[in-house]
């Protein structure tokens, strides 16, 4: 069942990685309906066209953007002004801006067209309706707006701050990749003890999606890691060698600042 802002139609502006991804949860989702959809995208994607088939508008007259309440701002952020620009005047004067670029304050945004806006970091695993997104608005019914398309597809974390912005897309948005990146590191780890390339890399996806499932029950961090770290065990000796020499601590530290920096920087 779709929701109010879906009937009132939405305009995704731009059907890159996380463009496709939300589309894509949404379309799975119903969060809003294809019939309801117009999407702008310089190149052909294959979850657009999927959209299309389904009765979405790709592309249309840009006077058809007037039809729709709900703009949501996919593209990458040094082109936002530019593309943007090229639509303010087509926009329909009580439309709702959500953007999911980094680094790209409100104010600005409003700035140029005029309209409340909304900013949501969203992972891409919003495709699976497994996602995370951060939101904040200062307007109210941007807010809304933003929470109801994402909830569908999303654990939805609301900020109390845009400041904190940054933080959320290092934490959330960019940290899907650093946790890869360390299961990377644990199946060379697993080589260096002797394993097949083969076997380390499944069995270290395979813990991936194991500590996923565990999250599924919702209990605390410290609490699931009690139930696997028992006293005196492997996993124990495990953490408390990457405790003892803090590594763990600065990497993560070390990647969530250079995140944030660079989000600053955009």
């Amino acid at each position: 069942m779709t929701s109010d802002v879906s009937r009132d139609g939405v305009v995704l502006v731009g059907c890159g990685r996380l463009g496709s991804a939300m589309l894509e949860g949404w379309l799975a989702t119903g969060a809003v309906a294809a019939r309801d959809l117009i999407i702008l995208t310089p190149s052909e994607k294959p979850v657009a066209n999927e959209a299309g088939s389904k009765g979405a508008r790709i592309n249309p007259p840009l006077e058809a953007l007037g039809e729709a309440k709900t703009v949501v701002l996919a593209v990458k952020p040094a082109m936002w002004r530019e593309a943007l620009g090229a639509l303010v005047a087509h926009l329909n004067p009580e439309a709702v801006l959500v953007s999911v670029m980094a680094g790209v304050r409100a104010a600005d945004i409003a700035a140029v067209a005029g309209l409340p806006v909304a900013r949501v970091m969203p992972t891409t695993a919003v495709a699976q309706a497994q996602g995370v997104a951060a939101i904040w608005s200062a307007d109210g019914r941007a807010r809304d707006v933003a929470r109801t398309l994402f909830t569908p597809v999303a654990d939805v974390a609301l900020l109390d701050d845009e400041t904190l912005m940054d933080a959320a897309t290092a934490v959330a948005g960019s940290a899907p990749a650093f946790i890869y990146a360390f299961v990377q590191a644990l199946a060379a780890a697993g080589e260096a003890q002797g394993l097949s390339a083969e076997a380390a890399a499944r069995l270290a996806r395979g813990a991936l999606r194991s500590a996923g499932a565990g999250l599924e029950t919702g209990e605390g961090l410290e609490a699931l890691i009690a139930r696997i770290a028992s006293p005196g065990g492997t996993t124990r000796a495990g953490l408390d060698a990457m405790a003892g020499s803090g590594d763990l601590t600065r990497t993560a530290e070390t990647a969530v600042s250079a995140a944030v920096d660079r989000a600053k920087s955009l």
